[in-house]
């Protein structure tokens, strides 16, 4: 296997970051929409859990089908790399915010899906190329 030098490296880093940003940001547009949708109509509530998993996974998708556009290799490493830094700084800031640290099935589901999605994204951005 290959090592890679210090400046690919943060450049992977930094592109593994980018992705993880556009994904909070568009799951932070999309739930905003969604807020107006649910605001709006009579659409009940237990679709919600649901609508943020699709969210969060199609954001998941797009953002790590970004960061790995203009990467040749590791695509899978990568693309999993943004589902879980994605999942991580969710999973922190929700708990932070007032649920505390707590594991359920709901979680587990985010988790697998952030990563499932994170490493399908990766793998089109690299075949994008």
């Amino acid at each position: 296997m290959e090592k890679l030098n210090k400046s690919e490296l943060s450049k992977n880093i930094a592109r593994i970051l980018k992705g993880t940003g556009i994904s909070i940001l568009l799951t932070l547009i999309l739930l905003l929409i969604f807020a107006t949708i649910l605001t709006y109509t009579s659409i009940q509530d237990n679709t919600i859990k649901p609508v943020i998993i699709i969210i969060s996974g199609i954001s998941i998708l797009i953002g790590s089908s970004i960061s790995t556009l203009k990467i040749n290799k590791n695509g899978i490493l990568n693309g999993g790399a943004v589902g879980l830094i994605y999942i991580l700084a969710l999973y922190i800031l929700s708990s932070t915010a007032g649920t505390g640290f707590i594991l359920n099935m709901y979680s587990i589901i985010m988790i697998i899906v952030s990563i499932i999605t994170g490493i399908i994204g990766g793998i089109i951005g690299v075949n994008l190329n």
